[in-house]
């Protein structure tokens, strides 16, 4: 059985690469929560993991979709405290990552009314099917917030 692992707001903390012991091969990270400082926590952990050796896998939907978008909300851009980072900015970073998959859920920009070159470079829209196999993946584990 799969363990989900669900997240409110740890502190923050950026630190060097470390090597995970037999941890999981994916992080799939599912964010729809509309609160910069959850989303900016959701890109660190996914960060994090990728650091540790998992290949992050994100998901945004409803109102966490709207960090991908290349005109973002001021709420994606602005800087969050304690290290002035913001969830576009750190999303940014994952989408550059080898292996790194980000991509916005199927019904998010049908709901906007909005095609994908509204997407900032390097986020995709997410087949339903794929999504399911990364989430039922044997060495995958999965975040959502």
């Amino acid at each position: 059985m799969k363990k989900m692992i669900f997240a409110a707001c740890p502190a923050i903390a950026l630190a060097g690469p470390t090597q995970a012991q037999d941890g999981p091969d994916s992080l799939v990270t599912i964010l729809t929560a509309p609160e910069p400082q959850t989303q900016l926590m959701a890109m660190v952990l996914a960060v994090q993991a990728a650091q540790q050796g998992a290949a992050p896998h994100v998901m945004l939907c409803g109102p966490a979709g709207d960090i991908a978008l290349k005109d973002a909300p001021e709420s994606a851009t602005a800087p969050q405290p304690p290290r002035d980072m913001s969830p576009k900015g750190l999303l940014s970073k994952i989408v550059g990552m080898p292996g790194a998959k980000v991509e916005v859920c199927a019904i998010y920009l049908p709901g906007k009314g909005a095609q994908a070159d509204v997407l900032m470079d390097g986020v995709t829209v997410a087949k339903p099917d794929a999504m399911a196999a990364a989430m039922i993946a044997p060495n995958a584990k999965i975040a959502s917030y």
